[in-house]
């Protein structure tokens, strides 16, 4: 058999636990930067606890880097 999948059984407790608190960690952070930034908390807070790290690269590259772009300019003529 592959000896590249584990059981829960096999993982250790504090694993697990590790692994829990960072995802918790991640999604509150999220959450609450979107609520901050008025784009759609809860939709990002979710999707930050069902993974490490591309929920966090992803909202970082949509939300972040998008609110990080200077105003476009318009022209000057009236």
């Amino acid at each position: 058999m592959n000896d590249l999948h584990y059981s829960l059984n096999e993982i250790p407790l504090i694993w697990l636990i590790l692994i829990a608190i960072l995802l918790l960690i991640q999604g509150t952070w999220i959450f609450q930067d979107a609520r901050r930034r008025g784009r759609f908390p809860w939709l990002w807070g979710l999707w930050g606890i069902t993974g490490f790290p591309t929920p966090l690269i992803i909202y970082w590259f949509i939300v972040v880097r998008a609110d990080r772009r200077p105003p476009k300019r318009t022209s000057g003529k009236s």
